[in-house]
């Protein structure tokens, strides 16, 4: 094992500030930097030695022996399990990083409901009521990002840690229900969740279609109760909270072990020795570099495109030295790039994949000529400079007007970011005018054997029988 660097910014909010020196001793579970502000505590994830500390990181020098051992966490006795929550350093483990401790800091009990967009949602009355009396926690299993399957292995292989996980966080919020988020697809760790529910009535499941992007936490809102949320109303309008699945373990772990958050699943794919298969990773030291985790699986397959941290849609590039965080999913290497020979190009920048910076990455990467940018007509910047938000979460009205513009501003190609129904909707009518249409994530795709995103060839809705 390589030096492990521990980032200093692994969650929304500020760094946090070490607490350490070089040439300090540390063991698994450590704590070796706390918040400034929003944020949550760190931890070695190793056994070793403080090697340097910079601006955005703690180096540390792993000791030749790793014992399975690890410091819990520091609580007094009579500490609620938000606190151990707290303490632990948890975060939003599929992608998103904001606190845990404080995303459950809240009564759903005694949250009302918000008020109800009639725009967005013209079937639902005014008077609407959820079919709950206090509140529900979601757990977004929907493993969003195409690929990556560490989500649906732990619930496959770990899921009574996962139901106790799940418990925990409804006792915080006072929530009486609870709701497993799932794509119909992921057979096996459904017929696992309803063996493990058969006891426990209070929780229950939804099954969602195969497209993207199913896991955003309004979507996951939208699905599992009825309620499309508008761009700044968060799950609480809707008396819930969203926990994605790896998160809830990391309660059950907090709680039942005073386990601090020091480890990551994640999955590894592409243009990997021995083909693209998944290679699922557990319990990865937060820390590992990239390069040692490929190598693990495989190491690359020879010439690549890039390395790409995260999901297809939303992740960024990487290089081989940069490490992994609490909130890293996946690691994708990537066949080569196309090359337009410097055509002119449209960026069809969306809400659900990257933005725009990563979009004229990508378009370089290609030789490719920015000549046009438009947003999906669905991406709301509610404040300026702020993420997108996009308005209804996979339900696309139609790209017509940008594609219009495209051919107006004389782009040969155009790339695209949008979610499965959006492309949907480009391909009505992009090619009819001419234009030549790439996905941002067509190179992933193609490294991990997957359909491109063009025409949804599935339903947007799916039966909730469990009929296999």
């Amino acid at each position: 094992m390589g030096n492990v660097q521990i980032l200093l910014r692994q969650h929304v909010g500020a760094p946090c500030a070490p607490i350490v020196a070089v040439g300090d001793e540390v063991k698994k579970g450590t704590l070796i930097a706390t918040p400034t502000g929003l944020g949550a505590n760190i931890f070695s994830s190793v056994y070793g030695k403080v090697a340097e500390i910079k601006e955005d990181r703690i180096i540390i020098e792993p000791a030749a022996e790793q014992p399975d051992e690890f410091v819990p966490i520091d609580v007094p006795e009579d500490a609620t399990k938000l606190d151990m929550v707290k303490a632990a350093g948890v975060v939003g483990m599929g992608g998103a990083g904001f606190p845990t401790g404080i995303k459950l800091n809240i009564n759903l009990a005694e949250t009302p409901m918000g008020e109800i967009d009639p725009e967005i949602n013209p079937e639902l009355p005014a008077d609407f009521k959820l079919d709950c009396e206090r509140g529900y926690i979601l757990i977004n299993a929907a493993e969003c990002e195409p690929g990556l399957e560490h989500n649906i292995r732990q619930i496959e292989e770990q899921c009574d840690k996962v139901i106790r996980g799940v418990k925990y966080c409804m006792e915080i919020t006072n929530a009486d229900k609870a709701i497993f988020a799932i794509k119909k697809k992921n057979q096996k760790a459904i017929k696992t969740l309803q063996k493990a529910l058969e006891s426990e009535p209070a929780i229950s499941m939804h099954l969602l279609p195969d497209i993207y992007p199913m896991g955003e936490e309004r979507a996951v809102v939208r699905e599992c109760l009825g309620v499309n949320l508008t761009t700044t109303q968060l799950p609480s309008a809707a008396k819930s909270v969203v926990v994605n699945l790896e998160t809830v373990a990391k309660v059950a772990e907090a709680v039942d072990e005073k386990k601090p958050c020091i480890t990551k699943n994640l999955t590894v794919r592409g243009k990997i020795n021995g083909g693209n298969t998944a290679h699922v990773f557990m319990d990865v030291p937060v820390g590992t570099s990239v390069g040692e985790l490929i190598e693990r699986a495989g190491g690359i397959d020879g010439k690549y495109g890039e390395i790409v941290m995260g999901g297809a849609f939303t992740g960024k590039s990487t290089d081989l030295d940069a490490p992994i965080t609490k909130t890293t999913g996946g690691i994708l290497v990537t066949v080569e790039f196309p090359d337009l020979h410097g055509a002119n190009v449209g960026l069809l920048v969306c809400a659900c994949g990257g933005n725009e910076e990563r979009m004229r990455e990508i378009c370089e990467k290609m030789n490719g000529k920015v000549v046009s940018v438009a947003r999906c007509k669905q991406a709301i910047e509610n404040k300026p400079g702020a993420p997108l938000k996009c308005l209804r979460p996979g339900n696309c009205p139609g790209q017509v007007k940008n594609n219009m513009q495209f051919k107006k501003d004389k782009c040969e190609y155009i790339i695209i970011g949008n979610c499965s129904d959006c492309s949907n909707t480009v391909m009505a009518s992009g090619p009819k005018m001419g234009l030549k249409v790439f996905h941002q994530t067509d190179h992933v795709m193609r490294s991990i054997g997957h359909a491109l995103y063009r025409t949804l060839r599935v339903s947007k809705q799916v039966s909730q029988d469990i009929d296999f």
